[in-house]
């Protein structure tokens, strides 16, 4: 099953890698990895994607709340929660097939934001499913690059990781 976890954890170097490294020391697999400052310039907030039975997860969250720099620990699983990720991917777009793409962006609610005479580069934020679902709905002939930005989250109502 799929979690997302988001880390509260010290704002310092070798933070992410210790991190990085108790996944790949335990053979675990890290799907998609974001990390910022929060508001508090001492505390960087770490959203990771993983896969992995209950029992794994909740090997995972033990094991990362022993590690010195994390603070606290959320698994967005655990309850209702809001995610997102985007996307920014650029597509032949000439002659006919420049209308097509067009269409497929506002189905998505996608924003082209470049444009050139064969080119359209196009904005898409949502959930990982809807990402997945715009790349296979757009002809792979057609996508030059993909780029995108891994998952973020936040859960919903009062529930929240702070200190």
């Amino acid at each position: 099953m799929r979690h997302i976890i988001s880390i509260l954890m010290e704002n310092e170097a070798g933070a992410l890698s210790r991190v990085a490294g108790l996944f790949s020391a335990r053979g675990y697999n890290i799907e998609s990895l974001t990390v910022a400052a929060t508001e508090d310039e001492s505390l960087s907030r770490m959203t990771l994607v993983t896969r992995g039975t209950d029992e794994v997860i909740e090997q995972i969250t033990k094991q990362l709340n022993k590690l010195i720099d994390v603070v606290k620990l959320m698994d967005m699983h655990e309850g209702p929660h809001i995610e997102r990720e985007m996307m920014l991917i650029k597509v032949r777009a000439a002659g006919p097939a420049r209308e097509e793409v067009k269409r497929l962006a506002d189905i998505f609610r996608g924003r082209i934001i470049d444009v050139s005479d064969t080119i359209y580069t196009i904005e898409v934020t949502g959930t990982s499913e809807k990402l997945d679902a715009f790349v296979g709905a757009i002809t792979r002939t057609d996508i030059i690059e993909v780029v995108r930005s891994g998952v973020t989250g936040i859960a919903r109502g009062e529930r929240a990781l702070h200190l």
